[in-house]
């Protein structure tokens, strides 16, 4: 099933209202920011001509979170601190882009919202089963669960027609079922190289209840992508139909291989059937939104339209299935589907719509996030910094950041360069009674390469660079080195719950 992908960006500082302050004295709560030019380099690129005007400093605060810009007192670093462009930070989490293909199955791409940065992406969910094409296979607890029920359903048939073959038949059910996983992974496996020869990343493929899905972390850059991309799966479900049609013709029937293989057949046809209707998160879906996408050219509008038909497409199935199969309109008596057999088709049939219906509303909610994902800025979520010596006192710290508007503390040494970032955790935790006598550097983390980031990242370039290195304090700088300020990863995540509450 295809569930699409979004983000988004929070407003501006200028609109959010002031916040309680721990730390730091925070900026007024028009957004305005302190202008901190006095505590730049000699050389140093003057404020933001973006920035609003400054406001008289606030006195300092009696408890710490993060700060904010130079103060006149503090050492001229040698690297410049430039100014960030909005006072007020958000935060946001990647969002991921999948594809599954269920069983009957659809293929899709999103997973729901994505989780902050600070947590590391592991990839898992289930028994490891292999790397084809370097992309781990799990098979899921839930697929043992839907193994024996086709065990069992496929054993009850089997007794019909192979009734010489007693408790056997079990045995041949079982290698069924695995059999039919086996296409459905050869399904995944499609939408996976068509990924990776469009240089898209795939984090997974998972066996699981109804199917499979192939985790797909971005979306195709084109429609024309996009339609490839959802074909190829059900397009290799038909041609493995077709390759057990072939092998079927030389056996003879009412044979355990001719049963089987017609089983075969006739699963990966109703599959690709079922994958093929217009409506998201299946891989009809998927297309109809591409098709949408090039006529209007906003892959937005592809979307919605998928998504309204997918949750049309649900309803139909959760009353048309039934009253199908009981009208023997699927190959069976109707009067046979009475009892059991017509509550197990109901539950089928809910089932699959529940699972069609809530793919249908991921793909909206994640699409409306990517479409917001570009305004996320580095720039915009950062906050000004004051840099500080190593053996500064931190309440001498506070008191400089206070007087400057800044929320957070860079250590530099005594070229001026950054060496660690003050965590904003360890600030909340000192008392502060205690406070002149805690030098800021027993509270700084040692920046790493992966905690230097570019002024210049957004969207998912900034939220793969988070990922990537999780921390709760980037340093941001620009492409001259020049420090710019510091990244919270809780802001964020803020910025990124602000996108998801926001319409599109």
């Amino acid at each position: 099933m295809d569930v699409s992908g979004g983000s988004g960006q929070p407003r501006s500082g200028n609109d959010e209202p002031a916040r309680p302050q721990s730390g730091p004295t925070a900026p007024a709560a028009d957004g305005t920011q302190p202008d901190p030019a006095a505590a730049a380099t000699p050389g140093t690129p003057g404020p933001d001509p973006r920035d609003p005007p400054n406001p008289a400093p606030d006195g300092p605060a009696a408890q710490p979170p993060a700060p904010e810009a130079p103060a006149p007192e503090a050492p001229a670093p040698k690297t410049p601190v430039h100014e960030p462009e909005h006072p007020e930070p958000g935060r946001g989490p990647h969002v991921p882009a999948h594809h599954a293909a269920g069983g009957p199955h659809g293929t899709g791409r999103g997973r729901g919202p994505g989780r902050p940065p600070q947590r590391k992406p592991e990839p898992g969910g289930g028994l490891l089963m292999g790397r084809p094409f370097g992309v781990p296979v799990y098979v899921a607890p839930s697929w043992f669960l839907v193994a024996a029920l086709i065990t069992w359903v496929f054993g009850g048939q089997l007794d019909r027609v192979l009734p010489e073959l007693g408790a056997a038949r079990y045995l041949v059910s079982l290698f069924f079922a695995v059999a039919f996983y086996a296409s459905v992974l050869v399904h995944e496996l499609a939408h996976t190289v068509a990924a990776l020869r469009f240089k898209l990343p795939v984090r997974r493929i998972q066996l699981q209840f109804f199917g499979g899905v192939s985790e797909i972390e971005k979306e195709a850059e084109t429609p024309g992508r996009e339609f490839v991309l959802a074909f190829v799966g059900p397009l290799l479900s038909l041609v493995l139909s077709g390759v057990f049609y072939l092998a079927l013709l030389p056996v003879e029937p009412g044979t355990v291989p001719g049963v089987l293989l017609a089983g075969l057949m006739i699963s990966n046809l109703i599959v690709a059937a079922f994958n093929l209707l217009p409506g998201l998160p299946l891989d009809g879906g998927r297309m109809l939104r591409a098709v949408v996408w090039k006529i209007t050219g906003k892959p937005m509008h592809g979307t919605v339209a998928a998504a309204w038909v997918g949750r049309a497409l649900a309803v139909s199935v959760l009353i048309g299935l039934p009253l199908l199969t009981q009208s023997g309109a699927l190959g069976s008596d109707a009067v046979d589907n009475v009892g059991m057999d017509t509550v197990m088709d109901a539950l089928l049939a809910a089932i699959l719509a529940a699972i069609i219906w809530t793919g249908a509303g991921n793909s909206l909610r994640m699409a409306r996030l990517r479409e917001h994902l570009p305004e996320l800025r580095a720039r915009a979520l950062t906050r000004r910094a004051v840099p500080v010596p190593a053996d500064t006192p931190l309440s001498e710290a506070l008191r400089r950041a206070n007087a400057s508007g800044a929320r957070a503390l860079v250590v530099v040494d005594s070229e001026g360069g950054p060496v660690s970032l003050v965590r904003e955790a360890a600030i909340v935790g000192v008392p502060e009674h205690r406070r002149p006598w805690v030098p800021v550097s027993t509270l700084a983390q040692d920046l790493t390469d992966g905690m230097r980031v570019s002024a210049e990242l957004s969207g998912e370039e900034l939220l793969d660079a988070l990922r990537a290195n999780p921390a709760s304090e980037y340093l941001v700088v620009e492409e001259t080195g020049a420090i710019y300020g510091v990244l919270s990863a809780a802001d964020v995540e803020r910025a990124f719950v602000k996108a998801m509450a926001r319409p599109s």
